[in-house]
């Protein structure tokens, strides 16, 4: 499904079992003839790929790296390998799961971090337009406890006038 969505997809296949890697192999084959989108997918399939790994452990290993958009875990038993899962826009668990229905019905931003971009940043949600503000309020206690503390980072700095500041205040 994610070849179809442009050229520049990179769908992946990471899997320690041949003979599985060879099914979709042959599955994808059959699947792109009649595609509508034929096209399209056999460029991304060009950019991705069908990796097999020594093992799981490699195949999280890699998927870390690459920081996928999406990260379907289809696997028997996908939960105990959720904590593995360091950078991905979305993790989908096993089979029951399946990506598109994240894209449209299940509930997970569509609009997910792309080209690796997981690694700093979540999918778009209702989180992104909102406006924080820091606000600080220490008690007298507080202050002068910190104090002396922050004037030595601030002249560490080369900040005499915030050290002073604080100085004033111990």
């Amino acid at each position: 499904a994610q070849a179809e969505h442009g050229p520049d997809s990179e769908p992946w296949l990471l899997s320690p079992d041949l003979p599985l890697l060879e099914r979709v192999e042959a599955e994808l084959s059959r699947q792109i003839q009649d595609l509508p989108r034929a096209e399209v997918a056999r460029k991304a399939l060009e950019k991705g790929g069908l990796v097999l790994t020594r093992d799981l452990e490699e195949a999280f290993a890699l998927a870390n790296l690459y920081a996928p958009e999406h990260l379907c875990l289809a696997l028997a038993d996908p939960l105990p390998w959720l904590g593995r899962v360091q950078h991905a826009g979305g993790v989908f668990l096993g089979e029951g799961s399946p990506e598109a229905l994240g894209d449209y019905i299940a509930g997970p931003s569509h609009v997910m971090p792309t080209s690796g971009t997981a690694r700093f940043q979540g999918g778009l949600a209702v989180r992104d337009f909102l406006k924080v503000i820091p606000v600080l309020g220490l008690s007298e206690g507080a202050v002068r406890t910190l104090a002396e503390k922050g004037a030595l980072l601030a002249r560490a700095e080369g900040l005499e006038g915030h050290a002073r500041s604080l100085d004033l205040r111990r």
